[in-house]
């Protein structure tokens, strides 16, 4: 271990998007002395690493941190992206919250003979009794190597996708159907590019329903709280949009547009995709996942004697398009046209500068019960489920920020603890 002077603090957090935003403030709220290292600006992820017309998928006045709000979005509007990099840049000039942009950590380890942890940067090195991992979840892009760098396509990542215009000629294939990859493909289809989206496993909630944002929903459902996922749903997404001023994700209105629906892309061979069976399927599932919410919904209103008017229509699905009922299970890329593959298909954790036994599993995920480590000391933060199904949501984070800053609170506790005696005895030195 360096022998380097270092600074020293009680806790570094480590990531200043919204979770380590939201541990911050709890942090301060207790006057916990603690810096957040940010290697890029305040909520970049936001600003630089999605695309142009990206908006929140939550309404203002549910997305958003309990303590701020949205001063220029419309309380049932939905903010674009650079609002909300901004609303967290407003927070933190607000509350004077210790934040460090552009400073790189480059390894957190364990103190050797003493206490906490050394979490060294780019800018110099740091002491702390308390590490919090905030980078969440949106780390590496992954692309599944499926398609050869060399097959001649241009390939891209969602993250990397900007607007239509970046796009070279031709045609379009767009894999991955959750709210990334349906909004991107609906935004290239109307620029007048041919569109193929494969289409996986999928949650497909209403954007609204009899008056009230599905956002809402969740919550008098308790739907919000669940504590794991479904058995066999740990990866399924989202299919909603805040787009447009929001409206629900049908695959069938997709297929309408002139985007051509696919099954799961399962393998590639001599210029030609091949495709999994699973289509109609996947539209059966979210489809059945959309109406039994609004079923509970219904429910929920005759239980409860809500005045909140009916909506019968939202309860009529349409025919299954053809691209449906007669799927395409391989497909000669070159022959229709594609000249680009963008994967909208999810990101992976890169904790390599984490070197504290035990505090990962063999994949290199976090080990945690609601963000605490087994190590004492190390928490995590951002993460999906985390705590409940809210946690990787921009109120989530906050409410799981708050439980963490509880732990470090007791932790802080049993540190600063000393018996009577040795009490006594300090004070008479």
């Amino acid at each position: 271990m360096s022998n380097t002077a270092a600074e020293t603090t009680e806790v570094v957090v480590i990531g200043g998007g919204q979770a380590g935003i939201a541990m911050s403030e709890h942090l301060s709220e207790r006057g916990v002395a603690h810096v957040v290292l940010e290697k890029d600006r305040v909520a970049e992820a936001w600003r630089s690493r999605r695309w142009d017309s990206l908006v929140a998928n939550g309404p203002a006045w549910h997305d958003r941190f309990p303590t701020q709000e949205f001063e220029e979005t419309d309380p049932d509007g939905f903010a674009t992206k650079a609002e909300v990099a901004d609303y967290f840049q407003k927070l933190v000039d607000r509350k004077d919250l210790p934040v460090r942009t552009g400073v790189t950590v480059t390894s957190v380890d364990e103190n050797s003979g003493s206490r906490g942890y050394r979490v060294t940067t780019d800018s110099g090195v740091i002491d702390a009794d308390y590490v919090v991992s905030a980078t969440g979840p949106f780390q590496t892009p992954r692309i599944p190597g499926l398609i050869p760098e060399d097959a001649g396509f241009t390939q891209m990542h969602s993250s990397s996708y900007k607007n239509p215009d970046q796009l070279e000629d031709g045609g379009v294939l767009v894999v991955g159907a959750g709210s990334s990859g349906v909004q991107i493909a609906a935004e290239i289809q109307n620029s007048g590019r041919p569109v193929h989206l494969a289409v996986g496993p999928h949650d497909r909630p209403p954007r609204s329903y009899r008056g009230r944002d599905f956002c809402w929903w969740l919550g008098v459902l308790g739907l919000w709280d669940l504590v794991t996922p479904p058995a066999g749903a740990e990866h399924v997404t989202i299919a909603v949009s805040g787009a447009g001023g929001g409206h629900t994700v049908d695959f069938r209105d997709l297929a309408d547009s002139g985007i051509t629906l696919l099954g799961r892309a399962n393998g590639y061979s001599d210029g030609k995709l091949v495709l999994g069976t699973d289509l109609q399927k996947n539209i059966a599932n979210g489809d059945e996942n959309y109406l039994s919410l609004l079923n509970a919904a219904d429910e929920y209103i005759e239980r409860n004697g809500l005045d909140l008017p009916p909506e019968p229509e939202a309860h009529v699905l349409g025919a299954d398009p053809e691209c449906v009922t007669n799927p395409i299970l391989e497909l000669d890329l070159a022959e229709a046209g594609i000249r680009t593959v963008i994967w909208a298909t999810g990101f992976g954790v890169d904790y390599s500068w984490l070197n504290v036994e035990d505090v990962l599993d063999e994949s290199g995920y976090p080990v945690h019960a609601r963000g605490v480590s087994p190590v004492p000391g190390v928490y995590f933060l951002g993460l999906p489920w985390l705590s409940r199904r809210g946690s990787s949501f921009i109120w989530g984070v906050w409410h799981d920020a708050k439980y963490i800053a509880d732990q470090i609170d007791i932790q802080r506790m049993y540190r600063d603890y000393a018996p009577a005696q040795a009490r006594v005895a300090a004070i008479a030195v």
